[in-house]
């Protein structure tokens, strides 16, 4: 898939998710979600708001943490897909607003971008090669996406 999409000349954006960037996150996560919805179904919740959740959550989490990953795992994955498909092809898709908290550590919101940058900086990126990453890949998808609806009309 990531081939194809580089051969289109997309650009794979790497999600913060923990689950989608480590194995162990993403088992950890199954496991709760699998010991709620026992939970729900035995006390016949349906309302997600129940408190009751609330308080298994808690519980459950204080036995068996969560498992995030951290700024190194995103890195490895931009290594991944550049190394595979090329810089031209690597974007940021961070997911702020949709993996709740499963964000890594070091990179929970975009004032923590530099440890980003710093990681790359580290592993031998160049600062064009950042730029391409943080924005400037996603930026001449968009603009080939606009010349084509504009020759569209």
């Amino acid at each position: 898939m990531i081939q194809a999409l580089a051969a289109k000349g997309g650009v794979l954006m790497i999600n913060f998710g923990s689950s989608f960037l480590r194995g162990d996150a993403q088992k950890n996560n199954e496991k709760f979600r699998a010991a709620r919805d026992h939970f729900k179904e035995v006390e016949g919740i349906s309302d997600e708001d129940d408190p009751r959740l609330e308080n298994f959550k808690q519980q459950y989490r204080g036995k068996t943490p969560a498992i995030y990953a951290d700024v190194k795992d995103v890195a490895d994955h931009i290594d991944y897909v550049s190394k595979l498909v090329g810089i031209d092809h690597v974007g940021i898709g961070s997911d702020y607003d949709g993996v709740g908290d499963s964000l890594p550590t070091g990179l929970k919101d975009v004032s923590m971008y530099p440890n980003l940058v710093r990681e790359l900086l580290a592993r031998g990126y160049s600062e064009s090669a950042i730029e391409k990453v943080l924005g400037a890949n996603l930026m001449r998808v968009w603009q080939a996406v606009e010349d084509y609806a504009a020759s569209r009309h």
